[in-house]
């Protein structure tokens, strides 16, 4: 009897495979046809800083008027107590929050509702932003769990590389004051120690990493002279970047380990188990043929294990890490050797 269950973020899952964040969480119609299809768990459409900011401006502005005028009439208690102007400015801001929270938030409870796999909120967030009040809104709502996808691009000149890496920590300690569920970290790669990183990461009390997130890509328009989106879904061929690092991470920090990006087929989702990873997150390969593949994928797994004489999930999971092979040096390699390379 095959048994592909395991333990993901604390949360028991009846397979390691995951729905990761996208358009394709963002409705139950879309949620109930994951759960029908055989997933583990979900990771709902992210909540964006960027929007939330987007829709506060937005009610302020249209609030402009009043806001003057709320001034002006108030003039001379204004100007011996600001409180009531903040006040003002304080009511219309958290309004504008409220509103944009209140919808995602209805998405995670009518997900717990329509569901019984674990629903995993997701805040996708650039800087240390209220992300402490949206997370406990979050739990408050019946999540599951949260993932705060944080990709920082290193690319202000005025900021140091340290000072990057400690928006990471600077998020995650706020976060963690306020919820009691399970907090995972997604992460891209541009760090100048990502080994270190990853560990000290994993010491801050999350509950897993996943490797890595997948960020927009720009490009250029020849023609239109735009610049415009590129490579929205990933290529199968992708997968072996967070695999050498599955591999090397595995076993080696405090936290789960959950692979992301290039995962398209069912020998790529057993490849990253044998490095070591608790479970994957997939969604380009949904997008592009829908989720009536998911139940083929499941069996294919099922098939490879009892042909390789596994019962379960845990037999084969971090059997090729590097802490596993005979020749470790495999996953650092970055140069191809030259009698094995017709390239250089």
């Amino acid at each position: 009897m095959i048994d592909l269950r395991c333990n993901y973020l604390g949360l028991p899952l009846k397979n390691p495979i995951i729905i990761g964040s996208s358009g394709l969480t963002s409705t139950i119609e879309n949620l109930i046809a994951i759960e029908k299809g055989g997933a583990g768990a979900v990771v709902l459409k992210s909540i964006f800083e960027e929007q939330i900011k987007f829709e506060t401006d937005k009610l302020l502005h249209s609030h402009e008027d009043d806001m003057q005028s709320w001034q002006e009439a108030f003039e001379g208690i204004v100007s011996s107590d600001e409180s009531y102007y903040d006040e003002a400015y304080e009511y219309l801001t958290n309004y504008a929050q409220e509103h944009t929270l209140d919808l995602y938030l209805k998405l995670v409870k009518d997900a717990k509702k329509a569901i019984n796999i674990p629903v995993i909120a997701s805040i996708h967030c650039n800087t240390q932003y209220d992300w402490q009040y949206f997370a406990k809104r979050l739990q408050d709502a019946g999540a599951d769990a949260i993932e705060l996808n944080a990709y920082i691009l290193p690319s202000d000149f005025t900021k140091s590389g340290s000072e990057n890496e400690q928006m990471y920590f600077d998020i995650i300690t706020e976060v963690k004051k306020y919820v009691s569920i399970p907090v995972s970290l997604k992460i891209g790669y541009y760090f100048s120690s990502l080994a270190q990183m990853a560990s000290r990461l994993s010491e801050t009390g999350i509950a897993g990493l996943t490797l890595f997130n997948r960020p927009f890509n720009p490009d250029i328009d020849i023609n239109t002279l735009e610049v415009n989106a590129s490579n929205m879904f990933s290529n199968p061929e992708e997968y072996s970047q967070s695999l050498r690092w599955v591999a090397l991470l595995s076993g080696r920090i405090s936290c789960d380990i959950a692979a992301s990006t290039g995962i398209h087929t069912y020998d790529t989702i057993i490849k990253q188990l044998l490095a070591g990873a608790d479970a994957v997150q997939v969604v380009s390969l949904f997008y592009r043929n829908g989720f009536d593949v998911l139940p083929g994928i499941i069996k294919d797994i099922e098939k490879w294990m009892t042909e390789h004489n596994y019962h379960s999930i845990a037999d084969f999971k971090g059997l090729m890490s590097k802490a596993h092979i005979n020749n470790p040096a495999s996953y650092e390699r970055v140069q191809f050797i030259r009698q094995y390379s017709s390239i250089v």
